[in-house]
């Protein structure tokens, strides 16, 4: 037997709320220290808070009223101590400590009732809360209101309507309202979360880390912005090697959304399509330093839109929809041909909607071979067409460059359908 066995449950307990309630008495007896004004508690008054929180759960067990006083009477000397403070402090006086100290009550009662991952979680939440004062007060006053209203949007799509929908099959096309709006939160997030970071990075980097988190916006957004860009900086090595990078971080977030909703398709092109975006960045970086004859940086200045658009995706979920009733159709009356026919096609737009719509309909409406070909095709496709756009609308050394990296990211793509039998 270990000598963690041999000791009394109960006193375990007892250090673990000494710990804890130590930690944030430590942290809060700092703060005292460097303040320099009257603040409430420290490394003795935060554990004896604790042992209070710990001592009054054991002794009302399941009744909760004689734990509820208890937790109102220490709420009360916290509000005498915040009362003090608002006499002696010559500024505002925050009630942060006060706060921590209701805190510290619950940890110890949390301890005693056996929730220790909880009570655990709760003291490691308020030490990061008290000591990222300075980075969270700066984070929220770099956060425009509007941003604010952007998440609060994403919410919505995610935490409100989501749950709201019936996740069952409707027609004979197998239509789940639940997965349709699931692939809308899905594509809505990854682009959220690169629309974040390139807000977050304004102004820093270059024309690299703008490839790189733009392939995770919108590959073909990025590569007109940067096309239209390399237009006006007489750099074509540097401008074709970041459009190389960005539809090499396509099949990164290709990958992501195959894992989230079929594993399936996930298992046959999670090796090319890792290859194939190990070959486009790397490549695309190596393209990206050689020399131009024009050795100024090039900063970045594009301010992506807001991808959380209630309208926007909307009008994605529709296109998801019709993009799964085209696929059934074209493999009921066309067959294979005919999935390879509209994936090609449907290279030229965004192919998230016909990609996403493979993934319901793989392994179910359409074989999962026939669906990881057409989604080799879809990509290879829309590569081209990202070529193209690059050829139509930068300089002409940059366009040329652009059209013959894609070209041949292009062919790569689809020679993993040598492996699936094609």
């Amino acid at each position: 037997m270990d000598l963690f066995s041999q000791l009394p449950p109960e006193g375990v307990k007892i250090a673990l709320v000494l710990f804890l309630s130590f930690l944030i008495g430590l942290e809060r007896e700092e703060h005292k220290a460097t303040n320099g004004t009257y603040t409430f508690g420290g490394v003795r008054t935060f554990p004896l808070i604790g042992l209070i929180g710990y001592s009054i759960a054991l002794i009302s067990g399941t009744q909760l009223l004689p734990l509820a006083i208890g937790f109102l009477v220490i709420a009360a000397f916290l509000l005498l101590s915040y009362w003090h403070k608002l006499t002696c402090a010559g500024t505002i006086a925050g009630v942060t400590t006060e706060m921590s100290g209701l805190a510290t009550f619950l940890v110890g009662a949390l301890v005693y009732y056996g929730h220790f991952w909880i009570a655990t979680t709760l003291c490691v939440a308020s030490l990061l809360l008290l000591d990222l004062k300075a980075v969270l007060e700066k984070l929220a006053t770099s956060i425009a209101p509007h941003e604010i209203l952007t998440f609060a949007k994403f919410l919505l799509l995610s935490g409100v309507i989501l749950p709201a929908l019936p996740n069952q099959e409707f027609t004979q096309f197998h239509i789940n309202p639940f997965k349709t709006w699931l692939v809308v939160v899905a594509i809505s997030a990854i682009s959220y979360a690169s629309y974040v970071l390139q807000l977050v990075t304004k102004g820093q980097g270059g024309v690299v880390l703008a490839a790189l988190l733009g392939g995770a916006y919108s590959s073909t957004v990025t590569t007109v912005v940067m096309a239209k860009r390399a237009a006006r900086e007489n750099r074509p090595h540097l401008f074709a090697g970041g459009i190389l990078i960005t539809s090499g971080v396509m099949y990164v977030r290709l990958t992501i959304l195959l894992a989230l909703f079929n594993l399936q398709l996930m298992a046959l092109l999670w090796a090319p399509f890792l290859v194939l975006a190990v070959l486009a960045v790397g490549g695309g970086w190596l393209w990206s330093r050689r020399a131009d004859k024009n050795t100024q940086d090039v900063q970045r200045k594009y301010d992506p839109k807001n991808p959380l658009e209630l309208l926007t995706a909307l009008l994605f979920a529709v296109l998801f929809l019709a993009m799964l009733i085209a696929t059934q159709l074209a493999v009921t009356y066309l067959g294979k041909a005919g999935v390879n026919t509209l994936a090609a096609i449907m290279g030229v737009t965004d192919v998230d909607p016909f990609i996403m719509g493979l993934t319901q309909a793989a392994g179910k409406l359409t074989p999962v071979n026939v669906a990881a070909g057409a989604i080799l095709i879809a990509a290879a496709s829309n590569n081209i067409v990202k070529g193209l756009y690059a050829f139509s609308l930068a300089d002409r050394k940059t366009g040329l460059q652009s059209l013959l990296l894609l070209g041949g990211l292009a062919v790569a793509g689809l020679v993993p359908l040598i492996w699936l039998g094609w």
